[in-house]
């Protein structure tokens, strides 16, 4: 047997505010059919007063705990993927850990936008790996409702905001992490970024985006990330029982599932309902998939994501 971290237990959480098509129509310069046309997006959930990134997140940790059979104290590390803070510092991990009554453990953010929760797994399974750790609480929260431009139709009809985490429990096992891959590459910082930062405007800035340019990339990058990942373990496409990709663009999806021979109903779509909710999206759509039957035990199951930098990653793992 092989020292692994296994999910033992996954969550999620929304905000109350859900918002259809119709009504961002009614104050942004676009319509149900637009959006649905060109992102199978239908609706979005909003954060409201009182709901920031660390509480979302602090809510999913809580059902992850639960369908774990853990118990908070039970949890030495915590790691956050999110680009939206409550504060700049200290990290929203340590938030999380002291809603949840952790009196020490470890816990910090990693910020790589939409490809942050698969940075978080990765480094969370390393963790666990070396001993570091003994169970771990991996979390995506995004309000990334809070960067957007409400007059860029190109943009705000495309992001939700949202909380997805899982428990990772260090076990001998033949299931659990079998791989991961990620990557980065700066020099298109300007196709998907924000224009606002505390060292070069002191201000948290919009989402901007060349939209076209990140479809081309996003469908070349995650299935070679995938194919990469899927190579690391000896698998093939064929292994795979269910795909959990990014919920960017449903049209993404589609090309990226074509691109590697997967049949549609193997990739788990949640955009439809979430949108875009950047790193909380993989793990919304694991939680999804999970209590709803459709991933059951002994599946393997591909995690992918792209986010600005670009960043992009996969991870493989037998469920």
């Amino acid at each position: 047997m092989t020292l692994r971290s296994i999910i033992s237990g996954t969550g999620s959480a929304l905000p109350k505010r859900r918002v259809d098509n119709a009504e961002l129509a009614q104050t942004v310069d676009t319509s149900d059919a637009w959006i649905v046309e060109r992102t199978g997006i239908r609706s979005r959930h909003i954060a409201g007063d009182g709901e920031t990134t660390a509480s979302l997140a602090t809510e999913a940790a809580l059902k992850a705990l639960d369908a774990a059979g853990v118990q908070p104290t039970d949890i030495d590390l915590i790691v956050l993927a999110t680009a939206t803070p409550d504060q700049t510092f200290p990290s929203s991990a340590t938030k999380v850990q002291a809603a949840l009554g952790i009196p020490d453990c470890i816990a910090f953010d990693v910020h790589a936008v939409c490809t942050g929760f698969l940075y978080a797994l990765s480094v969370a399974d390393s963790m666990l790996r070396s001993g570091n750790a003994r169970k771990a609480l991996v979390i995506g929260s995004e309000t990334f409702s809070r960067l957007l431009d409400w007059e860029d139709r190109g943009t705000c009809v495309l992001f939700g905001d949202g909380a997805g985490a899982i428990v990772l429990s260090a076990e001998e096992s033949e299931a659990g992490i079998l791989a991961t891959k990620l990557h980065a590459d700066g020099r298109h910082n300007d196709l998907l970024f924000v224009d606002g930062g505390p060292s070069t405007t002191g201000t948290v800035g919009k989402l901007r985006m060349k939209g076209r340019e990140v479809f081309r990339h996003a469908v070349v990058n995650l299935a070679e990330v995938l194919n990469e990942v899927l190579a690391e373990v000896g698998l093939t496409a064929a292994d795979v029982d269910w795909v959990v990709p990014h919920q960017a663009n449903a049209r993404i999806l589609d090309a990226t599932a074509k691109k590697l021979g997967l049949a549609p109903e193997k990739v788990v779509v949640t955009v439809d309902r979430h949108a875009n909710t950047s790193a909380a999206s993989v793990p919304l759509a694991l939680d999804t998939a999970v209590r709803d039957g459709r991933i059951k035990r002994g599946d393997v199951v591909v995690l992918e994501a792209m986010g600005g930098g670009f960043t992009w990653g996969a991870a493989a793992l037998r469920y």
